[in-house]
């Protein structure tokens, strides 16, 4: 079967938008919406909003690929980068500073036009730590065919060949050439910034450049297409709605990978922007009532419990996994199992935990 790059047509996509024109529509007054309210609120809030959704993004687009970050060292890399942490904290991980690295500069360079310089530059920061073992900061050389693949030895099934590296580096030329002449006032400009986001995440991920990290990358490219088109970073973590149905993602892109008709893959690309705008608007809200619940509550709570709640609203809209319970307590704080049931307790009887399950089911959860 041929692919999309073996195609006479390849890389002029085709595409209906018919099918899309609502969620378009919902996209840009969401959008709209989104940035109005988080103008308006405090500076700080502001902040940690835009730090909780950089956070869930570099989380994310790392565990697409299987690669699973530690969210303190995330967390303590993306505020390094925001210079929120003076000093600086040390962070374990380079793979958690590497994303943060490329969270922060996709973010801050978001208008700038894309060149090689700029894609070599993401790969180092993204792989700096495996430069003994891979070609960083370079396109791929190597004759073995670059193949997506799944299953067991001897039982491989390809889903997905890429082009020679032997053609990368022209082919990568193209790209780039494409990505800037379809930017807003440039020659071949597109208008709708979701289609040329997902136009940008299939061409790149076709080319697959890189010997490793295309996937990271080409959702850090997507996102640089969104922000162009609205002129300021976007707000929102694509990579989080992705790895929510990682299957779904990976056969969408597997089915528009065998032809330049690309109508099914924008449907889905767009319909997954909306569903990451939207989530992003429950957690700029959740962030409003954690706020609001510290305002009211900070004053009341000691050290240990204080440790204990931001661990818990660490999680975000979607709350601590299983509630919270003595042992975890126990666990977070440090403290002995009496003082860790009192505690509880005292949290419950002021109305920040509320109590679920009996006996040796009882858990916590917040009661915002």
């Amino acid at each position: 079967m041929n692919y999309n790059w073996q195609q006479a047509d390849w890389p002029e996509f085709r595409y209906d938008l018919t099918q899309v024109q609502d969620a378009l529509f919902s996209l840009a007054a969401k959008m709209g919406h989104i940035s109005g309210i988080l103008k308006g609120l405090p500076e700080s809030t502001q902040t940690e909003t835009v730090l909780d959704l950089m956070v869930s993004e570099a989380i994310k687009t790392s565990a697409i690929e299987g690669e699973i970050l530690s969210r303190a060292d995330v967390m303590s890399s993306v505020r390094n980068q925001l210079a929120l942490n003076v000093p600086p904290q040390a962070v374990r991980d380079p793979r958690a500073s590497g994303a943060a690295e490329l969270m922060m500069d996709v973010r801050r360079s978001f208008a700038d036009a894309l060149s090689e310089e700029k894609l070599f530059a993401w790969h180092r920061m993204l792989l700096s730590s495996r430069m003994e073992h891979m070609r960083v900061g370079a396109w791929r050389i190597h004759s073995e065919p670059m193949q997506v693949v799944s299953g067991p030895v001897g039982k491989i099934k390809v889903h997905f060949e890429a082009p020679p590296s032997k053609r990368v580096p022209k082919e990568m030329s193209r790209f780039i050439r494409w990505f800037n002449s379809t930017a807003s006032g440039g020659a071949q400009e597109i208008k709708r910034a979701p289609v040329r986001s997902a136009l940008t995440h299939l061409y790149f991920e076709s080319i697959h450049p890189f010997e490793d990290g295309n996937g990271r990358i080409g959702r850090a490219l997507s996102e640089k297409a969104l922000s162009q088109g609205l002129g300021y970073p976007v707000l929102l973590s694509l990579s989080k709605t992705i790895e929510a149905d990682k299957k779904k993602y990976y056969a969408a892109l597997k089915h528009a990978q065998r032809s330049n008709e690309i109508t099914a893959w924008i449907v889905y690309f767009v319909d997954t922007v909306l569903a990451a705008q939207i989530d992003a608007e429950q957690q700029i809200d959740f962030v409003l009532k954690k706020t609001k619940f510290f305002d009211h509550y900070a004053s009341q709570l000691d050290e240990r419990q204080l440790k204990a709640i931001r661990r818990m609203l660490e999680e975000g809209p979607q709350s601590f996994a299983g509630g919270m319970n003595t042992k975890k307590y126990i666990g977070i704080t440090g403290v002995s199992k009496a003082t860790a049931t009192r505690d509880l307790q005292h949290l419950h009887g002021i109305g920040i935990l509320q109590r679920v399950g009996v006996g040796r089911s009882t858990r916590y959860e917040l009661a915002f």
